[in-house]
């Protein structure tokens, strides 16, 4: 048991390493604003296409965990899961976007610019990634 409790602690180890050696401004995009903005999503399941947009904003953060694992940390294989769901959700939301009022009005908009910017930075970094940069940060 000592021995998994110690593998494990490494694996976190070193996912943890890895998003501080992250440039400080995307460990805050990232922990402060992306994952925090996407998972809100959730308090608005009850409003028109609130299923809809939880499910496309966590999909893609949910599907970067076995990634992160595989990696032990931070890659730009992290961008292709994003892709998919991204996309359809800032097509939805600029296409068809629900009848919204008040706050949910508001967290539509700042959900759609801030998936908006992590495509700008995602499908740059799924490139590298396929053309060969597959190592995770700090490595």
């Amino acid at each position: 048991m000592t021995h998994m409790t110690d593998a494990r602690g490494a694996l976190f180890a070193d996912i943890w390493q890895s998003y501080r050696s992250l440039p400080g401004w995307v460990q805050i995009w990232v922990g402060v604003w992306l994952a925090p903005i996407n998972m809100v999503s959730l308090f608005f399941l009850s409003e028109p296409m609130g299923v809809w947009i939880a499910l496309l904003a966590n999909i893609a953060m949910l599907l970067n965990l076995p990634v992160i694992l595989h990696d032990r940390g931070f890659s730009k294989l992290m961008a292709l899961p994003h892709l998919l769901p991204w996309t359809l959700l800032v097509l939805l939301l600029i296409l068809a976007r629900p009848q919204a009022v008040g706050v949910y009005d508001a967290y539509l908009w700042v959900l759609l610019a801030t998936n908006v910017v992590s495509l700008v930075f995602d499908y740059p970094d799924a490139i590298k990634w396929l053309k060969g940069d597959r190592k995770a940060a700090g490595r």
